[in-house]
């Protein structure tokens, strides 16, 4: 793809989600710039955003940013994209024993989560599900500049339990959510209140996706099973499949094919079913962490199993791609707006992949942070929302910046966002979800 083509589609995609921050483009050329950490302590401010005046990149061992080359967003991203830590500095969590010995969803073998006190403090009986809206200014905190704003909506917990996934429903109405509590908790996102589906499925909940532009979702489980609702009415299961062998990791809907979903197994199976019957389709290896169909199109899926990422056609049932890279197990993946890139998280770093010419275009380190989850931020095509322990990290691809914004007590497991209201969700194992515009 031609470089002008590339930055049309991704203008065109920005005056689709925000078109009242739409700025002209600045046709000087950008200069990028490299740092040795994720976050600057020194008191002179981080930012993530163009800035003109930065000195070009490059990479030597111990960089914490690196860049082979330039996403094709580079020219069109607002120069109101840019973010300073409170108080002009944006200290990094200091969390290094808290991932020793936990996996991927917490200690599977132990539901009964002790959470800290804070959970119940704002008075809470333990039982019930409550949620909180932020609005004024003394408690809606926010990183800003220029029109560009990130912080705290509002926030929900959960009683006593880790939160592993979360998703929005197309609409950006809804918001799923699950973990170690057996049960998925849907909200309403203009008032928070809250519903749960009942207990069946008899583990954690390890991932959740709802059907697109429908009020249906799936749960995937550490018991083996798979389970569609229906929000309208999630006090029952419409459909259950419970004859796999070993717990399932992951699922995701086709885009288009709406029928049509996936899930991965911890024995790197991926199997292929339909809805109408409900009916396996078909059956192929490469993926025991996560699986993610292309957005829109959903001709690729991109499934992470060890420390290796494959994207397969799924039109015609061949890999195109293996992304070696990841020195950690990759816990993450996420697409870009319009599918041409792969963002993968590992325990140390973050990588993005061109899915043309299947190299790593960009990395960041994590630099003890403990990266876990990743998702694009859903108004700005270059700016990746990355989940580590207990805090998030906004990176601007484009300028090759980065900072740390303090989110949650505890690992953030999942994120997702929502196109229609350019609402960002964070799940964490503090048993809480939080809202981010």
């Amino acid at each position: 793809m031609k470089m002008a083509q590339m930055q049309q589609s991704t203008a065109q995609q920005q005056d689709q989600l925000q078109p009242q921050q739409q700025l002209q483009q600045n046709n000087k050329k950008r200069k990028q710039h490299s740092s040795s950490g994720a976050a600057n302590s020194t008191g002179t401010g981080n930012t993530v955003g163009p800035s003109p005046s930065s000195p070009p990149s490059t990479h030597t061992p111990g960089d914490g940013i690196t860049t082979a080359s330039s996403l094709p967003h580079v020219n069109s991203v607002p120069k109101s994209l840019m973010m300073y830590g409170p108080e002009g500095t944006a200290g990094l969590a200091s969390s290094s024993n808290l991932l020793e010995d936990m996996e991927h969803f917490g200690d599977v073998g132990s539901l009964d989560d002790n959470v800290e006190s804070f959970l119940s403090h704002d008075g809470g009986d333990g039982r019930d599900l409550y949620g909180t809206l932020k609005q004024s200014p003394t408690e809606h905190k926010k990183e800003s500049s220029k029109g560009f704003t990130f912080g705290e909506f509002g926030c929900i917990r959960t009683r006593n339990s880790k939160v592993t996934c979360c998703h929005f429903s197309s609409d950006g109405k809804l918001l799923a959510s699950a973990g170690h509590d057996k049960k998925a908790v849907l909200w309403n996102m203009e008032t928070l209140q809250t519903e749960s589906t009942s207990e069946e499925h008899q583990c954690l909940i390890t991932d959740i996706r709802f059907r697109p532009n429908s009020s249906q979702f799936l749960t995937a489980s550490f018991d083996k099973s798979v389970r569609l609702w229906d929000a309208s009415d999630p006090s029952y299961c419409l459909q259950a499949y419970t004859g796999h062998s070993s717990p399932v990791m992951s699922l995701d809907f086709h885009p288009k094919k709406t029928d049509l979903f996936c899930f991965c197994d911890e024995k790197n199976e991926i199997r292929y079913w339909n809805i109408n019957p409900f009916s396996l389709s078909r059956m192929s290896k490469g993926a025991t962490a996560q699986l993610r169909f292309q957005p829109r199109i959903g001709q690729f899926l991109a499934a992470a199993s060890d420390k290796v990422v494959s994207i397969f056609d799924v039109e015609h049932d061949r890999k195109i791609h293996t992304f070696q890279g990841h020195l950690d197990l990759v816990h993450s993946v996420c697409w870009d707006v319009n599918g041409d890139y792969l963002a993968s998280v590992s325990q140390d770093s973050v990588k993005i992949w061109s899915i043309a010419s299947g190299e790593c275009t960009h990395e960041l380190s994590s630099n003890g942070n403990q990266f876990h989850s990743c998702v694009f931020h859903p108004s700005y095509s270059t700016l990746l929302v990355i989940g580590g322990i207990s805090s998030l990290e906004l990176w601007n691809i484009a300028e090759n910046k980065s900072m740390t914004v303090p989110a949650h007590e505890n690992i953030i497991s999942a994120l997702a966002k929502s196109l229609v209201t350019g609402m960002v969700a964070s799940a964490s194992h503090d048993g809480s979800v939080k809202l981010w515009k």
